[in-house]
């Protein structure tokens, strides 16, 4: 792959992925929107998202920036401004390493922006991803009538509290750019991911398996299902993201998108601020 492909394919994924956490938080329902705090604005080519009452410390992050502007100490100013106006306790700052500017090190001391934990940034092109081997439960679509247990379960899967954001979950079905799935066992869901569709782009997103039925097939086959519905919405590329495993752990899912035909193109470091830190140097 050329230089100017490969940052083609970055800037793409970026994008997809803040489109997808920026659509999650801006179609909440009013009721959970109040009860969350969430706020979501668009700063330099990429999105701000507060969630001022987040029971995980998740859903408060900014990325998607350096393509549209440079990444500057002006545009850090301007993302820590939104999160001490919204009174948001803490965000993550999500930047891909091939635009942090040289001086990246200077700039997040300034607030006290700290590095956390890394995150694995997979793709490949459509014709490159093969099924998994699958699973002996059904698998298929997610309709309204199933959009609130299917939030649930997710939720559950990923061991985060269903008050709220369940129906923030929820309400991504329906939407025009994501195509939720789900597992059954029978007439249970015990499994369930989304596909957010970005022009050329399936960005896979969001799954989980309840624990009761793991190590079954359920990701693999869920991965192969949305892979199938990318490839039928006419995208070009498949991308994902996941936790960098620690050394001498394995992360079960980095493993089922790379047996997949996915393939790791970067790591990406989460740079965390905190309302207590200062506002200028």
């Amino acid at each position: 792959m050329s230089r100017t492909d490969a940052e083609l394919t970055t800037a793409m994924a970026e994008a997809a992925e803040a489109d997808f956490m920026y659509a999650y938080e801006t179609a909440t329902p009013p009721v959970d929107r109040e009860r969350l705090g969430i706020t979501t604005s668009r700063i330099g080519g990429g999105v701000v998202l507060s969630m001022r009452n987040d029971p995980v410390a998740y859903w408060s992050k900014a990325l998607g920036f350096g393509f549209a502007e440079p990444v500057t100490r002006e545009l850090v100013d301007r993302i820590v401004a939104f999160y001490r106006a919204q009174g948001t306790p803490e965000a993550v700052i999500q930047i891909a390493p091939s635009v942090l500017p040289a001086e990246w090190d200077d700039i997040r001391a300034a607030y006290e922006i700290e590095p956390t934990t890394s995150w694995v940034k997979l793709a490949a092109p459509i014709t490159e991803v093969t099924p998994g081997a699958g699973t002996r439960l059904r698998v298929g679509p997610v309709g309204e009538s199933d959009a609130e247990e299917w939030a649930q379960v997710l939720l559950r899967g990923f061991g985060m509290p269903t008050e709220g954001l369940a129906g923030m979950v929820a309400a991504s079905v329906g939407h025009p750019q994501f195509h939720p799935y789900g597992v059954w066992d029978g007439a249970d869901l015990v499994g369930g991911a989304n596909l957010f569709v970005r022009g050329p782009v399936g960005a896979l997103n969001s799954g989980a398996t309840l624990p009761s039925h793991r190590n079954l097939g359920v990701q693999s086959a869920l991965i192969a299902a949305r892979a199938e519905a990318a490839r039928a919405a006419g995208c070009r590329w498949l991308i994902a993201e996941t936790g960098q495993p620690a050394e001498g752990t394995k992360n079960q899912s980095l493993a089922n998108l790379e047996r997949a035909g996915l393939r790791v193109r970067y790591v990406r470091r989460n740079w965390r601020w905190r309302a207590d830190a200062p506002s200028d140097a």
